[in-house]
């Protein structure tokens, strides 16, 4: 009990520190090799590293180029429903994003990351590189709508006369142009994101410049202008239409509330809802674009869901005034026959160009960047093998140079398509089923009731427990109790049953709901701590090892002592049956089942099988347990004493031990769960605040970034304790039987151990329940009686109190 040699972690707690992810000692699970990602600066912050490409990404080519193709054959109303849909999908992803974001810390390789650190590798492999196919294909719809841009104001025209338009058209010519422009984009990207995303807040300037000039002109141009369309039909025939910008007239509102789909110039087929809402789509892909920079944010955690959100209501009520707008002040053929009619009506249509030509650039630029980030994740983690290792080398600066070499040449395949809206809706599905993956597996988490959402992997952990009682039927408060703690794991309740192996009996029961399953097993708890499989359990819990007198609780329970009639029960066999299978409860004269050696025993041989261990204490106090109580514990309290009381020079340290976070993983899994949901949980620190070095502000501190990186909502209670810990090294009498044999394991006095309890005592008088750090029990076996007799003392009348050694890391943001 003196010498505790958990493993203390730094201050970033299992790396969650914002420059280091790994967990533990350094080493990543099962290989023994480090892990630590490169050191790449981290210098933007929420503002220009998450809403200006968010909001630039969001408006891209779809802003200038393709509100009058959505207004022009949806009409208003369908067209604000699409944009009602479209918005609605990417909240509920953008709140998938928002609870993974902030579940860690998160590193480079933006959603992927973030994904595969919290939903683990199997669902973070397959959505990343569906999320990484969408940002490719992105990529080139947007460098495709900039050369359409490009095109419409220098593209050869026969029926122009203008100087400027000297650029031949074509189909193999719209493929080189982009390929020009892709090249640009690639030179950028490999210069570094930094760059960019300082330039990006001036192209955010400049379109937003665009937008006010959209916005204002239509107070300016009060008088209606008339336009003569022409484009190239079939056969090398010229089409001509005749449209009209009239103002704000209700006249042009009324025409456009409905749909007229019609046939899209630019592909020379008819149009319909779900051809035009593919196309509407590729505006609201961009809510990744923060979430791909998060190797190069301050805070990713913080920054992604804050500047996410933000950037998103800004889009959404830009384009809703846009939309109303358009079908406010132009007739229905402007609107569907030239895409880029807001240069037409604008009181300066440089405005709207120059607007154009840097959203679509930035959207390019940004996509390019997101989806190297991803791939370049994606081959660190060694997810798909030979293929993508190159994709992991960088430059000094940290750059991923490689992964831009392939996104790009993957990009360029998809200009080859020729046309924007040809390959609008490949992006919509390609992101639709990212989102839908995304939500999916966050839901699906959520229902398992994954306790930190965050197999045998430390993120899907919860607790397998195994509870060890005398007799069922003397243990039902804590039965009940251990029921709620599991969270959904597996609860195996096992009771010593001795004699000899033919006489061993197996029972199988649906004691309680939810995987329990009820054992006999011969004469010691390690054939069950060895189950394996699915039943393989990770947490032992014991009853406490007191002199309390023990109550037959079968007596008192409705469910056990009043018959549902002659032919069984719920568990089909009848009461008296059920009720022979456990002996009477130990009469309190009787000799105990276990000595103190053998119960220390236990816990000894499941540490070395690197179990977590609880003892309950008790727990025949606690009050609405019973099967028929509803509560939902706004009344209860938790309290966690996460350090080791018993070792006062332990607690001095600010770091935390493995054994610490256990213990505040097992109180939040128990605030999880349905009668607890609302129970207040505080945690109780003790500080010597008269000690010269304050230590203990420091210790304050290191807990409360702990809590807010772990989304632990708990009140931090700072306990003075000077006055016991002067009492701490004060000689105690030697039991005169261990003299000559082996040295205590700890000098405690009656005293200090006094304290202790009167300090819990006058702490944790309301609290419904209890959890303390369960100090590892002595080498020798001759020790057992002192280790017991001061784990009594300590919590001589609490009431409820589960005293707990853990040795399972329980957080980490490691694959």
């Amino acid at each position: 009990m003196s010498n505790e040699h958990t493993p203390l972690l730094a201050h970033g707690v299992c790396g969650l520190s914002a420059d280091n992810a790994v967990c533990g000692i350094g080493a990543s699970e099962g290989t023994g090799e480090a892990s630590t990602p490169n050191a790449v600066p981290r210098k933007l912050n929420t503002f220009f590293g998450v809403m200006v490409p968010t909001v630039l990404s969001m408006f891209s080519i779809v802003l200038f180029l393709r509100t009058g193709f959505v207004v022009g054959h949806a009409g208003l109303l369908q067209g604000l429903v699409m944009l009602l849909v479209a918005y609605t999908i990417i909240s509920l992803t953008i709140l998938s994003i928002c609870a993974i974001s902030t579940n860690g810390a998160v590193q480079g390789g933006g959603a992927y990351f973030m994904i595969s650190r919290s939903l683990g590798p199997e669902f973070g492999g397959s959505i990343g590189l569906m999320f990484f196919l969408a940002k490719v294909c992105a990529c080139g719809v947007y460098v495709l709508g900039l050369v359409e841009a490009l095109l419409d104001i220098f593209g050869q025209d026969p029926a122009s006369s203008s100087a400027f338009r000297v650029l031949p058209q074509g189909y193999w010519y719209t493929v080189l142009y982009s390929s020009i422009v892709l090249l640009l984009v690639l030179m950028v990207c490999l210069v570094g994101a930094h760059i960019f995303a300082r330039t990006s807040f001036l192209i955010l300037l400049v379109v937003t410049i665009s937008l006010l000039s959209i916005y204002i002109s239509p107070l300016a141009l009060t008088t209606p202008l008339k336009f003569l369309i022409t484009h190239q039909g079939p056969g090398n025939q010229t089409l001509t239409y005749n449209a009209s910008y009239t103002g704000f007239n209700g006249t042009t509102l009324k025409d456009n509330l409905g749909s007229g789909y019609t046939v899209d110039y630019s592909t020379g087929k008819v149009m319909s809802f779900a051809t035009v809402f593919a196309v509407m789509f590729t505006s609201c892909t961009g809510i990744m674009a923060g979430a791909n920079m998060s190797g190069e944010l301050k805070n990713p955690s913080a920054a992604i869901p804050k500047g996410t959100i933000i950037a998103v209501l800004y889009t959404f009520i830009v384009y809703v005034l846009l939309f109303i707008l358009a079908s406010s002040t132009c007739e229905r053929t402007l609107l569907a026959q030239d895409y880029g009619f807001f240069q037409r009506i604008n009181i300066w249509p440089p405005f709207v160009t120059i607007g154009i030509y840097c959203s679509a650039l930035s959207a390019a630029m940004c996509s390019l960047i997101g989806a190297s980030r991803i791939l370049h994740a994606l081959a660190l983690d060694q997810l798909f093998g030979f293929p993508l290792a190159p994709a992991a080398i960088t430059s000094s600066s940290g750059n991923p140079w490689v992964a831009v070499l392939y996104t790009w040449g993957l990009a360029q395949c998809v200009v080859f398509a020729g046309q924007l809206n040809a390959i609008a809706g490949l992006v919509t599905v390609f992101y639709l089923l990212a989102y839908a993956a995304v939500d999916l597996a966050c839901l699906a988490l959520e229902w398992a009731s994954a306790p930190n959402f965050r197999k045998d992997h430390v993120k899907f952990w919860r607790p397998q427990v195994l509870l060890m009682v005398a007799n069922p039927r003397s243990s039902c408060q804590l039965i009940n109790f251990v029921n709620q703690l599991k969270k959904g794991g597996l609860f195996v309740l096992g009771h010593v049953k001795l004699g000899d192996l033919g006489n061993i009996i197996w029972m199988v029961t649906g004691f309680y709901p939810s995987s329990n399953i009820l054992f006999s097993a011969f004469d010691y708890p390690p054939p069950l701590l060895s189950l394996q499989g699915g039943m393989k359990p990770n947490t032992l819990v014991l009853g406490f090892y007191d002199s309390c007198t023990p109550e037959d609780y079968f007596l008192q329970d409705p469910a056990f002592c009043e018959s549902k009639g002659s032919g069984g029960d719920d568990f089909g066999v009848d009461l008296p049956s059920l009720q022979a299978h456990f002996p009477p409860v130990r009469h309190v004269e009787s000799p105990r089942w276990l000595t103190s050696e053998e119960y220390v025993g236990i816990i000894s041989d499941a540490i070395k099988m690197s179990k977590n261990v609880c003892l309950g204490r008790y727990f025949f106090q606690l009050q609405g347990e019973g099967m028929g109580t509803k509560t939902d514990g706004a009344t209860r309290i938790i309290d966690v004493w996460p350090l080791n009381l018993l070792q006062p020079s332990s607690t001095s340290a600010a770091s935390v031990d493995v054994c610490s976070l256990f213990l505040l993983q097992m109180a939040c899994v128990l605030n999880m769960a349905s009668r607890w949901r609302h129970a207040k949980m505080r945690i109780f620190l003790c500080v010597e605040a008269e000690s010269s070095d304050q230590g203990w502000m420091v210790k304050e501190e290191t807990y409360r970034e702990l809590l807010r990186k772990l989304r632990i909502r708990a009140s931090i209670k700072i306990v003075p304790w000077d006055s016991v810990v002067q009492l701490y090294g004060q000689k105690q009498t030697q039991d005169p039987e261990l003299e000559g044999l082996t040295k205590p394991a700890q000098a405690l006095s009656e005293d200090f151990q006094s304290a202790v309890n009167r300090m819990l005592m006058e702490h944790s008088a309301e609290a419904a329940v209890r959890f303390l750090y369960l100090p590892r029990p002595p080498a020798h076996s001759s020790q057992s009686h002192t280790y017991l007799s001061q784990l009594e003392a300590v919590t001589y009348g609490l009431g409820p109190t589960l005293l707990i050694h853990g040795l399972t890391p329980v957080t980490c943001t490691e694959l």
